[in-house]
């Protein structure tokens, strides 16, 4: 059979990566603050998809002909991991991109805000003491 799970989660990674790199072009991948997220995300993945799936008492359990059989740490399907990180990617990509702030009429990178994002990455707050937002 077709490792069908494998190729779509391994689709969704590329699909989000050049979707960044080559359309939206927000910097995520440069922000320490995403990489903390993604830190957060796989600490939370061990714990609920690691109970999940385990081989030993599985809750769910995967249809070897449609994945790759790859799996760590602590049972994990490697294709979780892959869309894991494709749905936060993109999630957060739609947030730079389409969140609060997004239809001001200027692009805060066009229009010399660009410490804005540093403020982001930093944890900084606006004015009002909120969190700030592109």
């Amino acid at each position: 059979m077709t490792p069908e799970y494998t190729i779509a989660a391994a689709t969704s990674v590329v699909a989000v990566v050049l979707l960044e790199v080559l359309w939206l072009r927000t910097g995520i991948f440069r922000m320490r603050s995403f990489w903390l997220a993604m830190a957060i995300v796989a600490f939370f993945q061990v714990l609920v998809d690691g109970w999940l799936t385990k081989l030993s008492a599985p809750v769910v359990i995967y249809d070897s002909d449609f994945n790759s059989g790859w799996r760590a740490p602590f049972d994990i399907p490697v294709e979780d991991w892959l869309y894991g990180f494709a749905l936060v990617t993109g999630t957060l990509l739609g947030w730079l991109r389409l969140g609060p702030g997004a239809g001001r009429g200027t692009d805060a990178r066009d229009s010399g805000e660009a410490e804005g994002a540093e403020a982001r990455d930093s944890g900084g707050a606006d004015a009002s003491g909120g969190p700030q937002h592109p």
